[in-house]
């Protein structure tokens, strides 16, 4: 391979990088920005990643082309096949010709060569590879084509109603746009999947034995205060763009600026946007899933006379910072309880409020399972009663 490509461009990278970094550490040290928010690009948004709540929007749902913001559907469609269990991180993804030729932001991929899925993921996700994007959409689908058709339909399912997939790269064509919503619907999907933030929050690193450098083209991750992903994209007609995602303690956020003028203002953007979030907002979890809703609810003819109820999901509750942090939980059963029932079956709702105001519900399951009562159950409680009262007796 061409030293130029796997030595000198890099390190001409990383010093570019490195010239760069103190006047952006420098921009990130001013105050969050009041509302309303200023945006200069074209869209912008910013989501509650616990709720989904909205805290602000400009041009939401406008489709606008969006370069390798694109990736967060290939790389969501990549976890969801190691989940269950139709890719491992080392099997062997072949490079195709295909997969070679892409240009763009890349890691120089060769016809031939082999590397384990893991590799070609940090690739895609640190260092935004289009060539290691194709490569990961052949090995997931056997075909590119294949690929997209499973990123549309995917789109679909998560309701990104104006969004269109023609490529997994974000490499300009026809028909492939998204909107700002669109773009925080699959970010908050992707998040799901704790394996992401291994690369995610990777600033710098090497593949091919130090060969080749991957710099992370989300100067937030290093610079921004909580910050562990998403995703960047640039073309010229797309505009700078990132999806951002920042946790602090138990609240995380979700910032997407489609458009930005330039690759500084998007940052200082999708920056601004979570500053006033984390600023005026608390994100609570009210309710953990599995936590004693109600204990020994009766079940009338089952072989166990009662159960406890549990909750079915988590509750998670978005305040602004000013409002109480005080709540009460009122719980609501399907009555009567009759037997049999399934472990984790809907038996009845806790609902949440807060200052009087309901905030939030969840369902309460069945703990266990409760069989049906039979003739011999019925007689052993007879049995059981009857010795219970004559030693009270004695």
């Amino acid at each position: 391979m061409d030293i130029f490509k796997r030595i000198i461009l890099p390190w001409t990278l990383t010093l570019f990088l490195v010239l760069s970094m103190p006047v952006y550490a420098t921009a990130l040290t001013e105050p969050a920005a009041e509302f309303p928010i200023n945006i200069q690009s074209r869209s912008a948004l910013l989501m509650d990643y616990e709720t989904g709540t909205i805290l602000y929007e400009k041009n939401p749902h406008e489709k606008r082309p969006m370069a390798s913001i694109t990736k967060i559907m290939t790389l969501l469609l990549a976890m969801e096949a190691i989940e269950d269990g139709r890719l491992k991180l080392d099997d062997t993804i072949n490079v195709s010709e295909h997969a070679a030729s892409m240009g763009g932001s890349t890691v120089f991929l060769e016809a031939g060569e082999t590397f384990p899925v893991s590799t070609i993921l940090e690739a895609v996700i640190v260092a935004s590879a289009n060539d290691g994007s194709v490569a990961l959409a052949e090995k997931i689908s056997g075909s590119h084509e294949a690929f997209v058709k499973k990123m549309n339909q995917r789109a679909q399912e998560l309701g990104m109603k104006n969004t269109h997939f023609s490529n997994c790269t974000g490499l300009p064509t026809e028909n492939h746009y998204t909107t700002a919503y669109d773009v925080a619907i699959m970010s908050r999907e992707l998040l799901k999947y704790p394996d992401f933030f291994k690369w995610s929050t990777i600033w710098l690193d090497y593949m091919r034995d130090g060969e080749t450098m991957l710099v992370n083209t989300n100067r937030l991750v290093r610079f921004y205060d909580g910050c562990d992903g998403i995703k960047t994209g640039y073309t010229d007609d797309a505009g700078h763009c990132i999806s951002a995602s920042a946790k602090r303690g138990y609240f995380r956020l979700i910032s997407v600026i489609l458009g930005a003028p330039s690759s500084q203002i998007r940052f200082d953007e999708a920056r601004k946007l979570m500053d006033y979030g984390f600023a005026n907002y608390d994100s609570m979890l009210v309710v953990k899933k599995n936590q004693v809703a109600k204990k020994d609810i009766s079940v009338i003819g089952g072989k166990k006379s009662s159960i406890n109820g549990l909750a079915g999901e988590n509750l998670s509750v978005l305040l602004k910072k000013e409002e109480p942090k005080e709540f009460t939980r009122e719980v609501g059963l399907h009555q009567p309880l009759k037997a049999p029932l399934e472990k984790g079956q809907k038996i009845g709702v806790l609902t949440v409020k807060n200052n009087g105001k309901k905030v939030g519900e969840v369902s309460i399951v069945a703990g266990e399972t409760v069989e049906a009562a039979g003739v011999f159950d019925y007689f052993g409680k007879i049995f059981h009663d009857w010795l219970r009262k004559t030693k009270s007796y004695k």
